[in-house]
């Protein structure tokens, strides 16, 4: 039995040199115990290694995953990447069998890792303190797997000109404005008392939640109970929870805000323009009470209603589909059927809210036709995609995105101005005139229509990886 001692639990430069001379040297993968020197502290000197070996190429997929699942907290990781490797000489295809047992536990830790990673960004709160260089902030943080020293580059980026500490049981991480240093694992207690800033937290909390759109199922799967003691507006949760259906009810007996007259008017006014013409509306609400009143083409005579964009007015992320379906049409909000829920479960995986980004669609009325009391979907022509741009462009101009994603060949004709098939453009960015990316995949209702299961589970998988290319471009 050979015995691997590591010098720290994410040690993968000293896996990789193990390994490598493992392998080399034809050690089966059951005769290999992995274990960790010492401690087990990032910062534990790192033992002699097997080292040597004979070198030899492994696809660059692997070492990027086995990268990530290091930094995995099962025991098991050590193990099943020597496995996978062993394995590799002889099956070089290996990590494209999805349906390999080794290969989909190796995934799925990796996945994990990469949600940890975003509940890291998502949910790290900081306190203020001082010290004798002056202000100062400090955040203590429970990761699920031991992703701080990993995602630490990101709070650099995102407070290049604030003094910052993150405190993790695994590793520190200090920002000082000029470098970046780490330090061993911290207990709780040295993290600082609350602070004015979390009333904050808790007032905007409390402001933005919407008991109308309550899923408590999908809201503690977006934010675990893990997370909780450690965010200062999770206290309030329990409360808005047992007074969700109240508020509710008392939001439906209450008569809609009507807009200012104003708005209407210029809403009316533009409405019946041609793009060219017209007072350009300068918010979002000016949008949405112009598309409900929107007469550049003929459309709006057979909808219920109008359903122009949602989201935050300054999202980084702006997706485009195609237009309201039937249940839109009926509810007033893009992307709520069937669709919407394949959309909701690829962005879930992908590790994009949809909180931060803002949907739309090309044509803001639902074209259909009637067959018996069915309302069957009909494909905008040109004519309407172009009539309709305008309000396109106005959200995109309020909103100034980063990226913006084409679900489908009508959102990119309305925002490319001209046809951008999608096997051909689809897996990397397009500039736009504008300074956005543009990133083109499919639209979830034609994940909906695929036939074949395994063609749909390609199909799928790729859709995934296209909102996790936008949701990195526009990091």
């Amino acid at each position: 039995m050979e015995v691997v001692r590591l010098a720290h639990e994410t040690d993968f430069d000293g896996w990789r040199e193990a390994a490598r001379a493992l392998r080399a040297r034809d050690v089966a993968p059951h005769d290999v115990l992995w274990t960790v020197d010492g401690d087990g502290s990032l910062f534990a000197p790192r033992p002699p290694g097997a080292g040597g070996g004979e070198r030899f190429t492994v696809p660059r997929e692997f070492v990027d995953l086995s990268a990530k699942v290091i930094l995995h907290r099962s025991d098991e990781r050590f193990a099943l990447l020597y496995r996978l490797l062993w394995r590799l000489q002889d099956e070089p295809s290996l990590m494209h069998i999805a349906s390999d047992p080794d290969v989909a536990r190796a995934q799925g830790f990796g996945r994990e890792v990469g949600r940890a990673a975003h509940k890291m960004k998502a949910f790290v709160r900081f306190r203020e303190t001082s010290d004798e260089d002056g202000e100062a902030y400090v955040a203590w943080f429970e990761p699920a797997h031991r992703v701080a020293e990993a995602t630490a580059p990101f709070f650099v980026r995102r407070f290049a000109n604030m003094r910052f500490s993150i405190l993790t049981p695994d590793v520190c991480a200090h920002w000082d404005k000029a470098q970046l240093t780490l330090t061993p694992g911290a207990d709780p207690a040295d993290a600082p008392a609350a602070d004015a800033l979390e009333d904050y937290w808790r007032t905007y909390y409390a402001s933005i939640f919407n008991p109308a759109r309550l899923k408590v199922g999908a809201m503690q799967k977006e934010m675990p109970k893990r997370y909780w003691r450690n965010l200062p507006e999770a206290a309030l949760i329990p409360e808005l929870i047992a007074q969700a259906e109240g508020r509710t009810s008392t939001m439906v007996r209450q008569a809609p805000t009507e807009p200012s007259r104003r708005v209407v008017k210029a809403a009316i006014r533009n409405s019946r323009d041609a793009p060219w013409d017209g007072q350009a509306p300068t918010s979002l609400d000016e949008v949405a009470t112009g598309v409900d009143h929107c007469r550049r083409c003929d459309l709006w005579r057979d909808a219920t209603q109008g359903v122009a964009g949602e989201g935050p007015g300054r999202a980084k992320l702006l997706f485009v589909g195609e237009q309201p379906g039937d249940q839109e049409d009926l509810a007033g909000k893009p992307f709520v059927g069937p669709a919407g829920q394949v959309f909701d479960k690829a962005l879930a995986e992908a590790g994009v809210p949809r909180t931060e980004t803002y949907v739309t669609n090309a044509v803001k009325h639902f074209k259909h036709e009637l067959r018996g009391k069915r309302r069957i979907h009909q494909t905008p022509n040109p004519g309407e995609v172009t009539a309709c741009r305008w309000w396109l462009d106005a959200e995109r101009r309020i909103i100034r995105p980063r990226v913006i994603v084409t679900l489908g060949a009508t959102a990119g004709l309305a925002v490319f101005g001209k046809p951008t098939p999608i096997g051909k453009f689809r897996g990397r960015p397009i500039q736009l005139s504008d300074q956005a990316q543009g990133v083109v995949t499919y639209h979830p209702s034609y994940l909906l229509r695929v036939p074949d299961e395994d063609a749909k589970a390609k199909a799928y998988a790729m859709f995934v990886e296209d909102l996790k290319l936008a949701w990195k471009l526009a990091a």
